[in-house]
């Protein structure tokens, strides 16, 4: 199945491919501070792939352990995806909330609070969990 998305203006988009519904995907609300203050949701799937486009101006923001980079657009202020490179693979997430298929990622929305989690099982739960994902940098 092919799920499309985008920041709010379209500068950042992304073409999420996986065999499985949104209902099999889930959907994971991050307790963070960051995610809860933007309302992001996320879902992966290890054995599909993600490209993401960016066609405008964007950031990549890091906090908390800095091994992940969650792209922001620069000129919507959106975030519709966040990546980390592990073990020389990109691997991602997707905010549902950006898919055009949203309403339904988030009726299965379930909370997640990583809060404690140390490092080296952060890194191993994204290898194992997060989607391979390809960055095209058009700007």
């Amino acid at each position: 199945m092919h799920y499309a998305g985008a920041c709010h203006c379209g500068a950042l988009t992304l073409d999420f491919y996986s065999e499985k519904s949104p209902a099999e995907l889930g959907a994971r609300t991050c307790q963070c501070s960051f995610c809860q203050a933007h309302g992001a949701s996320w879902t992966s799937d290890p054995q599909g792939q993600v490209e993401i486009t960016l066609s405008g101006p964007f950031s990549r923001y890091r906090f908390g352990t800095k091994t992940a980079d969650f792209l922001v657009c620069a000129n919507c202020g959106v975030v519709p995806a966040v990546v980390s490179e592990i073990d020389g693979q990109l691997r991602g997430v997707v905010r549902v909330n950006c898919l055009e298929e949203s309403a339904v990622f988030l009726a299965q929305a379930a909370p997640m609070d990583l809060d404690g989690e140390i490092l080296d099982s952060r890194l191993d739960r994204r290898a194992k969990g997060w989607t391979p994902a390809t960055i095209k940098d058009k700007n």
